[in-house]
């Protein structure tokens, strides 16, 4: 069923964003986890050669140095079976020199390591999940094993008999589980990464357990899977802060299906969201364009700022009115505040090149009366400084994120007085109107 049918009213998404919780303040993934999985391009066809190079790989093309720190292996590591003791195991011929081994190597070169796990009796490729084996698989993940993060899926559900709990529950147990091994080793707790799809609103919860949760189904290798994603995440974007975030899944830049504009859009979206940004491509082939989209290091700075932790959001839908869900045209012009000014993303969601404006005043962050310095983030370029609105050349299915600084007061005697019209009066109470 697809999450977006089900909550296609946004008065509920809107209600059920400001619902507090308390968060899990443990000290690790305060920023966006930054890296590497290995679903995306192979799903089950991994072995221990693939995740090498592709760890060598990240740290030759300058992804470590980007900011791109964890290795994750996903499902279809281990054998079918647990061991006679109860535990899982990797099979020993696609990992025959041991996951402890693989982590220090891993580890050796700078990175961080990550494994998978699922809430229920099995993992969505059918091999053995955590379910009644939490603390028994954390131990066997952390301090056996050595990985820093696991991602936990939501496959092979028990029977309500047998949980009397529903998917929180089901997740507590293993958030709980790493919690305990991590005080028992007095070592910092494993990054856990949430993998239960929206269903059940993780984004109320989730933030008490552990620090990213995904929110929809699985990402596809097509625009209309990013488009669909952004909308349903315009809704809960402020869910995100310093104490765990929406997870919009692993990123498809660099697999087919998706024009260079729309690789470039995708990631924009993810980094400025503040989602996880996971890579998910066979690196060996990456183009230099690809690698140009994943390594820009202005937004990279925007996704990890480590003094503002909350994510953009839209203030202007758009070709449609404002809060409304549109699975192929998600709302356009959105903004957010950073350590050094307001960064502004306008998405063009239409088949062709769109002239994209706003005003200033549309932006909460945004100071009225003041002009404002515009860099460019994708062309890395000083586009000299703008009043009261500004205007953009986008291309289709394309993207222009800038970062606007306050430049001081705007010249004087600008007119109209006010930059919108709506209870414009002066001083003495005259109210201002359009000539």
């Amino acid at each position: 069923m697809s999450i977006q049918s089900r909550l296609a009213t946004t008065a509920t998404i809107l209600l059920s964003v400001v619902t507090q919780v308390d968060a899990l303040n443990n000290g690790v993934a305060q920023l966006p986890v930054m890296g590497y999985n290995t679903w995306n391009a192979y799903h089950c066809d991994i072995n221990q050669n693939l995740v090498v190079t592709s760890t060598n790989l990240m740290k030759s093309l300058g992804l470590l140095d980007a900011g791109y720190n964890y290795i994750n292996i996903d499902d279809c590591y281990a054998l079918k079976n647990r061991s006679a003791a109860g535990l899982i195991v990797a099979d020993p011929v696609k990992f025959p020199m041991g996951m402890a081994n693989l982590t220090s190597y891993i580890h050796s070169l700078g990175f961080k390591a990550g494994i998978y796990s699922d809430s229920g009796w099995q993992t969505c490729a059918g091999f053995p999940g955590s379910y009644s084996n939490e603390l028994v698989d954390a131990q066997t993940f952390h301090s056996s094993w050595g990985f820093d993060l696991l991602k936990y899926d939501n496959c092979a559900v028990p029977y309500d008999s047998i949980t009397h709990e529903g998917t929180l529950g089901r997740f507590k147990r293993m958030s709980d589980a790493i919690a305990s091994v991590a005080a028992t080793t007095k070592t910092a707790p494993m990054v856990f990464s949430l993998c239960e799809w929206g269903w059940k609103q993780p984004w109320l919860w989730a933030k008490e357990l552990g620090q990213s949760w995904r929110t929809t189904g699985d990402i596809g290798q097509s625009w209309d899977s990013i488009t669909s994603i952004i909308n349903f995440n315009s809704f809960i974007a402020p869910s995100t802060d310093f104490y765990g975030r929406n997870d919009l899944d692993i990123l498809e830049v660099g697999n087919s299906g998706l024009t260079y504009d729309e690789a470039r859009s995708h990631w924009t979206a993810w980094a400025l969201l503040k989602s996880p940004l996971l890579i998910g491509t066979n690196l060996s082939a990456i183009t230099k364009e690809n690698l140009d989209i994943l390594t820009n290091r202005e937004i990279i700075a925007i996704n990890q700022d480590p003094v503002v932790g909350t994510s953009i959001t839209p203030f202007r839908w758009g070709i449609n009115p404002d809060w409304t869900s549109n699975s192929s045209f998600p709302a356009q012009y959105w903004s957010g505040q950073t350590q050094n000014g307001t960064v502004i993303m306008l998405l063009n969601t239409l088949n062709q090149e769109a002239s994209m404006s706003f005003n200033f005043t549309e932006s909460p962050w945004l100071r009225w009366g003041r002009q404002y310095s515009v860099r460019d983030l994708w062309t890395h370029t000083d586009n000299g400084t703008a009043v009261r609105s500004f205007t953009a050349q986008v291309p289709a299915h394309g993207v222009a994120a800038l970062l606007l600084k306050d430049a001081g007061d705007e010249p004087a005697g600008l007119s109209p007085p006010c930059a919108v019209y709506y209870k414009c009066t002066d001083q003495n109470g005259t109210l201002v109107t359009a000539n």
